[in-house]
């Protein structure tokens, strides 16, 4: 990479922007955010919750102790089959989901209406059993965050947006005390409030946590409607992939999207995205989308690898300037892809090991930058050094 990038400057622009209270400021936590907490198994650590990867290993381990093991295999063989690149838990339920609809009473692929219904069901039970994790008292980039939006008054609210089905986020804006509104109102069986979301009336220092795909806390009531309930139940709504495969459980999917949508196109609106693969047809079409129709506002993605780890990322940011790609060995800016220059580091872009020079090689001098903050913990790090809090007991009102 020919074209040399300013780290400082990066770091000082993302500063500027977080730390501005008038303009719309948005964040996008994806699989790779619960990854960056480590707790203690036995005597090795281990995610809190493991990405979408992991989360496939978990499930079809489980699987194949079950009677759906032989149907869970055929599954994978027709994907397989198929030529699917990618064979995950997102892939394999947008694929069940998808026989599913055209099964009728007969087999499909050899496979029975029942057989997928029974897949269905389990799989999602198991991933509802397996990211069902309290987050730990321990400081950690979740709460960070929270600490983060309450420390200012704003003009306008800050949006959270996360493809996980997990209530880390849920739990971090609760314990420091924050409002937010997900979408849904009520207490018992809370419902899918669309005048709410779409008028968006309620005050500015409530948050907004926008669950693109589903939550372990959503389930199907007896009216077949998609409702949130105050625990997680063995049936809850997963939305993996754009293919939904009934009206009641469509409506929270394209409104959490559309609420994505809205928010980029506001304007000079800021939204900054971590821990996610931009793997995500869907999801991507609607940032180029919002992008490109809000020329003044800008999406930082925050990469936790190198550039060459995120050929779909690169391939966007290529064509569209405010997309923004910050990797640990270069930087994709205004479509021009570079690496990190090594000259004068400023406070801030050391501030929380946002930025580091190592030696290229043991014993040497020269010495190469890696810029961090695509690792969810740094980011966290990050956002409480803006705001001066060393999360000590005041942060937690004790």
């Amino acid at each position: 990479m020919s074209i040399i990038h300013d780290p400082t400057r990066q770091v000082n622009y993302l500063q500027q922007c977080l730390s501005q209270d008038k303009g719309n400021i948005g964040f996008f936590i994806g699989a790779g955010c619960p990854v960056s907490i480590q707790v203690l198994v036995g005597t090795a650590t281990e995610p809190l919750i493991p990405d979408v990867e992991g989360l496939t290993d978990f499930v079809a381990t489980q699987l194949r102790t079950t009677h759906l093991k032989t149907a869970f295999e055929k599954v994978e063989n027709h994907l397989q089959t198929d030529g699917c690149m990618s064979i995950n838990i997102e892939t394999q339920l947008s694929f069940i989901r998808g026989l599913k609809a055209i099964a009728g009473a007969s087999k499909v692929r050899d496979l029975s209406v029942d057989d997928l219904t029974s897949l269905e069901d389990e799989m999602c039970r198991l991933i509802g059993e397996r990211v069902n994790r309290p987050l730990p008292e321990t400081e950690n980039p979740y709460t960070q965050l929270a600490a983060w939006i309450v420390s200012t008054n704003r003009s306008a609210s800050v949006e959270v947006f996360t493809t996980n089905y997990d209530l880390l986020s849920e739990q971090a804006l609760e314990r420091f005390r924050t409002p937010y509104f997900d979408g849904f109102s009520g207490s018992k069986e809370a419902f899918l409030d669309s005048h709410s979301i779409d008028h968006d009336e309620l005050p500015a220092r409530w948050a907004r946590l926008w669950k693109i795909h589903g939550s372990i806390n959503w389930t199907i009531n007896e009216g077949k409607q998609v409702c949130r309930v105050g625990t997680t139940t063995g049936k809850c709504v997963i939305h993996p992939s754009h293919l939904k495969y009934d009206e009641s459980r469509r409506m929270p999917y394209l409104a959490m999207i559309d609420r994505l949508r809205a928010f980029i196109r506001k304007p000079s609106s800021i939204l900054v995205v971590c821990g996610y693969s931009f793997r995500d047809e869907h999801l991507n079409a609607c940032l180029v989308e919002g992008l490109t129709g809000s020329p003044r506002s800008a999406v930082f993605g925050l990469l936790y690898g190198n550039l060459i780890d995120y050929p779909e990322a690169v391939k966007l940011a290529s064509t569209t300037g405010n997309l923004s790609l910050l990797a640990r060995d270069g930087a994709l800016l205004g479509t021009r892809k570079g690496g990190w220059g090594n000259s004068d580091l400023g406070a801030a872009a050391t501030l929380s090991g946002a930025v580091e020079l190592i030696s290229d090689q043991e014993g040497g001098t020269a010495k190469v930058v890696l810029f961090n903050l695509g690792d969810f913990a740094c980011l966290g790090r990050f956002l409480a050094a803006l705001i001066g809090n060393d999360m000590g007991g005041s942060a937690y009102g004790i």
